[in-house]
């Protein structure tokens, strides 16, 4: 599957290196994680617990998926990238912070997606779900199938503001090619520390109900990332242990 949206192969850098003011109240603190929670650490439960509350009423943790449709009053405080890219203004400096460290590695990662407005992401679906009509499956069948790689207008996550599709600058295929860069193998094991998870893992399809996406990252802030990557959660089942 090609690239959804076009970018410049030789924009090394798709990351604005302006700087940008970000209010004290609106940036997400990096913590250092202290290993795994002991269940006779009572301290070190409520503070996860607290956590877990305050990234969940800041909107950090909001479900969007085919059964949670994108809030109606949801606004985004956007944060202009480079190749007409946008991202939430509290995910902005994990983001920088991640593609730096990055690129200091040696690594070439580049942002071919992020925040969309309803018309895109409609126009993506649509042409997804065309592609599938075009091969001969029915209405019912390509509506499905579009779906499950391409989120339906108001179930994508890339709504929220709080997601971005990050690739190999050698290697613009988005498919599970991807895995296998260099670069996908260093965000998968890092990203936790910028606040990032890999939203829809190879192992968590039948949770998430989305195809394996080894280059789609969801901002959730660092917190509720280390908790998920140390435990292998998925958001969703991050959020079941937490409701509960």
């Amino acid at each position: 599957m090609k690239l959804q949206e076009q970018v410049s192969q030789s924009d090394s850098r798709p990351i604005t290196t302006e700087q940008v003011s970000v209010s004290e109240d609106s940036t997400e603190k990096t913590k250092a994680s202290s290993g795994s929670y002991s269940s006779f650490d009572t301290a070190s439960v409520l503070q996860t617990l607290a956590s877990a509350t305050e990234a969940k009423n800041n909107g950090l943790l909001t479900l969007v998926n085919m059964s949670h449709t994108l809030p109606a009053d949801w606004t985004v405080d956007l944060v202009e990238l480079r190749n007409d890219q946008s991202i939430d203004r509290r995910a902005y400096d994990g983001l920088q912070k991640m593609m730096d460290d990055a690129r200091a590695e040696g690594l070439d990662p580049l942002i071919c997606s992020s925040y969309r407005t309803n018309e895109t992401q409609e126009r993506l679906y649509t042409n997804k779900k065309n592609s599938y009509l075009e091969q001969g499956y029915s209405e019912d069948d390509a509506t499905a199938l579009a779906a499950t790689w391409v989120a339906y207008p108001g179930t994508s996550e890339h709504q929220l503001g709080l997601t971005v599709d990050i690739c190999s600058i050698g290697n613009q295929e988005l498919d599970s090619s991807q895995e296998d860069t260099a670069t996908q193998q260093w965000l998968m094991a890092n990203c936790y520390k910028y606040g990032f998870i890999l939203r829809y893992p190879a192992d968590k399809s039948d949770i998430t109900e989305i195809s394996y996406e080894p280059w789609h990252y969801r901002y959730v802030g660092v917190e509720a990332a280390t908790e998920m990557y140390q435990k292998h959660l998925c958001l969703e089942e991050y959020l079941e242990q937490h409701t509960n």
